[in-house]
């Protein structure tokens, strides 16, 4: 037995990587006071670990403070190594919340949701991956034997994701090649973030003590399906009550969240840069794909970019308890934080707006010409990255909800992610991200 092992402090950075240091657990203690030494510079390392123009340079210093309500300490009871990380948030030399720390930035987007609509948010993040290198690929989409050629790996990520605090809910073969999904049970406020960081890695290191690697990039084929992120959510009022179902709506939004969505679709084309954010995302939102194409809120629609989930009692107080919607256009090139701090962004500023619930759709919107979708309210979401991008500087709306200077860093990241694959064929880069995510 190790008598000093190491535990490693971690941060979800702008892509979407779990980075950080590991220290002595025997100095925990003094590391929860005083963090670890973090670089400003490092938020400017690409997923592929180059390093994009820095507005840093070699200047500044910066704290990684691992957060205790974080820590995962996992034994997969196979003789190896039990797996020991806390996730935390990275602050300057006095203690404030860094511009560019995504946890923090998810945090102080859950306090705007508080202040203008007294709600708090409840969310699962739902992932797909797919195996590497996993030998010939059989015909098996929800299939039994798809399942048991992974029960091992389902059974060993299951008590992982138990140990680590989290509440398993379903490991299944998905449609793809290889691919499968795995979903937890909801929590709070940023708990939600914190377990889609913590589900996405447990799930690689159970992989691989199974001698098997997985991948979350977006997609591996342009030919073939997509691994998407799709996020749930519902609201408690301030004394813990359900506020997210009205049964006297025919599509049972509350007010406030008929607003809230609202806000969503009008800022959509905005925001997916943070939501879908790799070169090779916009191959996966399109349609017919079962993703995200346009801006449109469809009930039990898995062609919308955002669904009314399905409930599964005659109850009103147990329908008012289940209902939830779900944001579809994100994927895990994506950190958690980021994504889910710009839909609660678009989603208050539909509440201080006082937007009116949306249209919900039932139809194929593809079908449709591009008069027909501008008369009706509906855009394209973006179809790169660059153009993603571009939307996103250009809404001044949607910048200023971020901290000063994290637009034009954010921009010059993802810019440097694309010119690292400016050279590279459509499978090639997915090639690239396949090896990354």
């Amino acid at each position: 037995m190790i008598s000093n092992p190491l535990v490693f402090a971690a941060t979800s950075d702008i892509a979407g990587r779990t980075r950080g240091k590991a220290f002595p657990v025997l100095e925990l203690d003094k590391r929860l006071k005083r963090g670890i030494g973090w670089t400003p510079t490092n938020v400017m390392i690409t997923c592929f670990d180059a390093i994009a123009p820095s507005p840093f340079g070699s200047l500044g210093d910066l704290l990684l403070i691992p957060d205790p309500e974080a820590r995962v300490e996992v034994d997969f009871a196979d003789g190896g190594l039990v797996e020991h990380f806390m996730l935390g948030d990275i602050t300057d030399l006095d203690g404030r919340p860094w511009d560019c720390c995504t946890r923090s930035i998810l945090k102080a987007a859950l306090e705007r949701l508080r202040s203008c609509g007294g709600i708090q948010l409840v969310s699962a993040f739902e992932h797909e991956f797919q195996m590497l290198d996993a030998g010939e690929v059989l015909p098996d989409a929800f299939s039994l034997r798809g399942f048991t050629r992974r029960r091992q790996l389902g059974e060993a990520l299951m008590s992982a994701l138990a140990q680590a605090g989290l509440t398993p809910d379903t490991f299944m073969k998905e449609f793809g090649p290889n691919q499968y999904e795995v979903t937890n049970g909801p929590a709070q406020g940023h708990r939600s973030a914190d377990q889609a960081v913590i589900l996405r890695e447990l799930t690689r290191m159970a992989a691989q003590r199974c001698g098997e690697q997985v991948t979350f990039a977006p997609i591996l084929d342009p030919s073939s399906v997509g691994n998407g992120v799709h996020i749930h959510m519902s609201f408690l009022d301030g004394n813990g009550s359900p506020a997210t179902y009205d049964e006297n709506d025919p599509f049972g939004m509350s007010k406030i969240t008929g607003s809230f969505i609202a806000g969503v679709l009008k800022y959509l084309d905005s925001i997916v840069a943070l939501t879908a954010p790799s070169h090779i995302s916009y191959l996966r939102l399109t349609p017919n794909r079962w993703s995200a194409a346009y801006n449109n809120l469809g009930f039990r629609d898995r062609e919308a970019s955002v669904r009314i989930c399905p409930t599964t009692s005659a109850d009103p107080e147990k329908i008012a308890r289940q209902y939830n919607f779900e944001y579809r256009a994100a994927d895990a090139a994506a950190s958690p934080y980021l994504a889910l701090a710009s839909i609660l962004h678009a989603g208050a500023q539909g509440i201080e707006d006082g937007l009116p619930t949306p249209q919900v759709t039932q139809e194929n919107l593809s079908v449709l010409s591009e008069a027909q979708l501008s008369d009706r309210g509906y855009k394209r979401l973006p179809q790169s990255l660059e153009e993603a991008l571009l939307r996103f500087e250009q809404n001044d709306v949607v910048t200023r909800w971020f901290p000063d200077g994290f637009a034009s860093i954010y921009t010059a990241h993802k810019r440097a992610e694309i010119a690292h694959l400016s050279d590279r064929t459509v499978k090639e880069r997915c090639a690239a991200y396949s090896k990354v995510y």
